[in-house]
């Protein structure tokens, strides 16, 4: 894992001075702290920084050919890499190192622009081609590895994080209002846009190439499969390792397994986060007797019963034999910590999990510098909750749209919405509020600010209207074929994970360690996607096909449990001791002067959850992150610790 900024000059006769690019690099020393280098040549700069997995003492950056007519800075792993040098051997190419990098290199002599096709692993690259005076940059198919850049006057400007395009830029940076709605929405800004104006990120499975003679040219290269008609294999059933598995639970078996297998490549050691879930631990089971040595595995938790998994994590510990590790998270160092992080993700916090995902990482940096975890399988095997309810309210929902009078319908509404409590919020996400179409039942009834709320929330009531908030996760929907399932699938791996991984970047760079996505190989993706949604959910049982393919590998009491996925008791925290924050942060002056948010509207929603009226957690969890982000991007703070911030 490392770090990769540059600049180029949009002009052939510009240059960059190298000190320039050497402080963006240094801004980003926590994903790289192993070695640095920059390389300049006319109107390109390109800058590294290492954190050191294969080959250590041959695969410094920025690498070039022989000749030095092709210059590469790369963050990521390359998997198949072994398997490119056999073919790009065969064709007459020498190797000089043992590093994947240099496959990269090679790729590109061979096949040009096409060569990024080729690659499987996690990647984002930069390459200058000194002949053609050409930059290519380049992203892997999930969005596993970040790839930002923005274009300021003659030159563009890329980087790892963003921070370290600020750092470059000239001009101040400011808030992109346009994408603030979707964000209080979906959690995630689903296009290329940021929350800078200016500042794009490169978006998955995509590649593009800038050269100050030909301009800017970008192209999509990879898209997700598309299911291929009712699967003719059935799962299997599970049971003991002697027993005849299906056809299809045994093919998900192999698969995830030569996965797990390519993802221990590294010549430091390789631990596991183990949450005790279903993903990561079978991801260890299948992961431990392939480590030399024996495995680390490490979970992290809270004092609150409800929200800690470590007993569960134990027992896959002891069934894998793993080396086991522990952290548990205080309500004083989760909101400590948080300001730092937001400068880590230079975005408003979307997930409460990137907290216990950070200590985490800080604990097992202690003992390897490569971790693997089990992002991804929700999205894949179609684990998520949301998925069985959306479902659920189409089945019972067509019949009652078709049947039932338009007049009863809108008493049943006005009904609806108006129960208290318990009740009244399962029917408010029920086929008996929800539009009958994708945005009503998916996108809209799982928004954490809904629209509704939006309208009163916001200061500026054109935002809503400047786009439409779901535009990207439905273009990822309608783009698709199948049912509801494949299309509900499909865009959240094209919008969703893309916000968890980066989120999974951050917290293990911060710690400088390498997380690696097993579930997220480019077979087991091929080959999982493309089963259609009714076979990889069925009935109301998650998560299907994982289940049965390991079966016989995972406890018992970890196959049956409920997901709970990463819990933190944050409701609790912000209606007792951690309310004056909320109120200092939201409430205060400097917060109302901004004249995002309405303050009759931040009053009530605070008010409410205070008293246990309702529950705004995530709500006020969002917009905790847009003033914390606020104070360190645009008001320049930098991250100070929370303490500081909400009495400033």
């Amino acid at each position: 894992m490392c770090a990769i900024a540059g600049i180029l000059k949009l002009h052939p006769s510009g240059t960059v001075r190298a000190e320039r690019v050497k402080r963006m690099t240094d801004l980003l020393a926590h994903r790289g702290p192993d070695d640095s280098g920059v390389m300049t040549k006319g109107p390109v700069a390109l800058g590294h920084r290492r954190l050191s997995i294969v080959d250590l003492a041959g695969g410094r950056q920025p690498m070039s050919n022989e000749d030095g007519s092709v210059c590469v800075v790369f963050n990521g792993e390359i998997y198949n890499h072994q398997a490119l040098r056999a073919q790009l051997a065969a064709r007459g190419h020498v190797f000089r190192t043992r590093c994947d990098t240099e496959a990269i290199i090679r790729i590109y002599e061979e096949f040009g622009d096409d060569g990024v096709e080729r690659l499987d692993g996690m990647f984002a690259f930069a390459l200058w081609d000194r002949r053609r005076e050409k930059l290519l940059l380049a992203r892997d198919r999930l969005g596993i590895k970040p790839l930002y850049y923005a274009i300021v006057g003659d030159e563009l400007l890329f980087a790892s994080e963003i921070k370290a395009i600020l750092n470059a830029s000239p001009a101040p940076p400011r808030l992109n209002k346009a994408a603030l709605p979707e964000y209080l929405a979906t959690r995630t800004i689903a296009g290329e846009e940021t929350f800078f104006e200016g500042v794009k990120k490169l978006l998955p499975g995509r590649a593009m190439t800038v050269s100050p003679r030909e301009g800017v040219r970008q192209w999509r290269w990879w898209r997700p499969p598309e299911p291929r008609g009712p699967h003719d294999a059935t799962p299997g059933n599970g049971g003991s390792a002697g027993e005849k598995k299906e056809p299809l639970a045994a093919e998900i078996r192999r698969t995830l397994s030569a996965a797990a297998r390519s993802h221990l490549m590294s010549d430091v050691p390789v631990g596991l986060l183990l949450s005790g879930g279903l993903d990561s631990s079978a991801l260890g089971a299948l992961a431990a007797p392939h480590v030399s040595g024996t495995l680390h595995s490490f979970t992290v938790g809270f004092d609150d019963p409800a929200a800690n998994e470590m007993h569960y994590a134990r027992q896959v510990s002891a069934a894998i034999g793993s080396r086991h590790h522990e952290v548990t998270v205080s309500p004083d160092m989760f909101f400590d910590v948080l300001p730092r992080l937001v400068w880590h993700e230079d975005q408003p916090i979307a997930f409460t999990s990137s907290v216990p995902l950070y200590y985490v990482c800080k604990l097992a940096r202690r003992h390897v510098k490569v971790v693997l975890t089990g992002e991804g399988a929700d999205e894949l095997f179609l684990g998520y909750n949301r998925y069985r309810i959306t479902l659920w309210n189409q089945r019972f929902g067509r019949a009652y749209w078709d049947l039932v009078p338009s007049v009863v319908r809108r008493s049943a509404l006005r009904f609806a919405t108006s129960l208290p409590g318990f009740p009244g919020a399962h029917a408010r996400r029920s086929f008996l509020a929800l539009a009958p179409d994708a945005r009503g039942l998916y996108f809209n009834n799982f928004s954490v600010i809904p629209e509704s709320l939006q309208e009163e929330l916001l200061c500026d009531p054109d935002l809503l209207g400047a786009r439409d908030l779901y535009g990207d996760d439905l273009r990822h929907y309608e783009e698709g074929t199948g049912g509801t399932l494949d299309r509900m699938g499909r865009a959240d791996l094209q919008s969703y994970l893309v916000e968890l991984l980066m989120k999974q970047d951050r917290m293990s760079m911060a710690a400088s360690i390498e997380s690696r996505v097993p579930y997220l190989d480019r077979a087991l993706v091929d080959l999982v996607a493309a089963i259609p949604g009714g076979v990889r959910l069925r009935g109301w049982r998650t998560k299907t096909l994982l289940r049965d393919a390991v079966a016989d590998l995972v406890p018992r009491a970890i196959l049956k449990r409920r997901k709970m996925g990463f819990p933190v008791p944050l409701g609790s925290w912000l209606k007792g001791a951690r309310r004056g924050l909320v109120e200092d942060l939201l409430l205060g002056s400097r917060a109302l002067a901004r004249g995002i948010f309405r303050p009759a509207t931040l009053k009530r929603l605070v008010a409410e959850h205070g008293a246990g009226h309702a529950d705004h957690a995530e709500k006020l969890w969002l917009l905790l992150n847009v003033e914390m982000w606020h104070r360190i991007f645009i008001d320049g703070e930098g991250p100070p610790s929370l303490g500081e911030a909400s009495h400033a």
